[in-house]
């Protein structure tokens, strides 16, 4: 009989490893976070227990008679939908036990949240739930956050400073996909990581350890509703995405087009409308976190002619047009803009 108890490698077979999990990876890169004293590590777990109760609400909405709009509008005039309040509730539940936030500011609430952590050394922007109305048709749809380290005294209120720093001051920024399987994908800086969610075990694992965009690409996302609305430089580009064949991808989540993108190369964009002249997307929970994701993969984010991470914010929500994804095709995108301010043509009428 053998009493050593040396696993035999011969028998790893029979128990394959499952993988690194979120908690794990994240003790492992702790050094890597700026003042690296676990606070960060923790809101980042926070998120990811956020994230796994929604995943749970989102596969259960239809039985759970959550789908389907809640009756009210949010601050941004959009409506409801039940799942937004739920996510809403949630993710603000969770920062708030978590302890390490001191304050958020969500898409679905006018003002800041505080948390009652005023210790806390940090502040979260976040879009609970993006794409909600696409649940109804079994759409994958989203988070988006972004946190930044507070610039006010610990101890005291969070204040407007803390969440009008800009784009580049974010500490780490990031997203969940709600699909056929969720992915947690966030950036600290120091590339891009993607963590799979394992319902049976309730873990999320590393997927992706590096994730990079391809430099060039050949999908562009967009609502070609609004073509007749969109300037001529945006449909110049578009037209010659046509004439080279690229494909049109596009479910109207920003989330999900966006990851498509980030995996496959592609270009998104969401230009400035009549209706939305200064674009639709909100900067500091939508606009900034997927373009600092972006940019640590390898890729471009532009809005008004500038990386969007360069843009000053004035408002908490302070909207922006959105060009992003492969370099090559967001450069190629920023050229056409350029020829077009330089010699500009008047846009073609519109026949009814």
């Amino acid at each position: 009989m053998n009493n050593t108890s040396t696993p035999n490698p011969a028998d790893n077979h029979l128990a394959s490893p499952v993988g690194t999990t979120l908690e794990r990876y994240i003790m492992q890169k702790q050094g890597e976070f700026p003042f690296a004293t676990g606070e960060l590590s923790q809101l980042l777990r926070d998120i990811a227990l956020a994230g796994k109760i929604i995943n749970r609400e989102v596969n259960r909405a239809g039985l759970a008679g959550i789908a389907g709009a809640y009756g009210q509008q949010n601050v941004q005039g959009e409506e409801q939908q039940k799942l937004d309040v739920v996510a809403n509730i949630r993710f603000i539940r969770a920062l708030r036990n978590g302890g390490q936030a001191c304050a958020v500011l969500s898409e679905e609430e006018d003002e800041i949240i505080h948390t009652g952590n005023d210790q806390g050394k940090y502040v979260v922007a976040i879009d609970p739930l993006d794409g909600s109305s696409n649940i109804n048709v079994n759409v994958s749809i989203g988070t988006i956050f972004s946190i930044y380290r507070r610039v006010t005294a610990v101890g005291s209120k969070a204040t407007r400073a803390d969440f009008l720093q800009g784009g580049r001051q974010q500490v780490a920024a990031g997203y969940i996909l709600y699909g056929s399987s969720t992915m947690l994908v966030y950036t600290t800086g120091h590339g891009v990581v993607g963590f799979t969610y394992e319902p049976s075990l309730g873990e999320f694992f590393l997927s992706h350890p590096d994730i990079r965009i391809p430099e060039a690409g050949k999908t562009f996302s967009c609502n070609e509703g609004n073509w007749f609305d969109y300037p001529e430089c945006v449909r110049t580009y578009l037209t010659g995405c046509k004439q080279q064949r690229f494909s049109g991808r596009y479910v109207g989540s920003l989330v999900a087009d966006y990851h498509r993108n980030l995996f496959t190369g592609g270009i998104y964009l969401y230009p400035p409308t009549k209706k939305n002249p200064s674009g639709k997307l909100r900067l500091l929970y939508e606009s900034y976190p997927l373009a600092l994701v972006i940019e640590q993969a390898g890729g471009k984010a532009l809005a008004d002619g500038s990386a969007v991470l360069d843009i000053v914010p004035i408002d908490f929500h302070q909207r922006s047009a959105l060009y992003i994804g492969s370099k090559d095709m967001v450069t190629a995108y920023q050229a056409c803009a350029e020829a077009e301010d330089q010699h500009p043509h008047p846009a073609p009428a519109v026949v009814a």
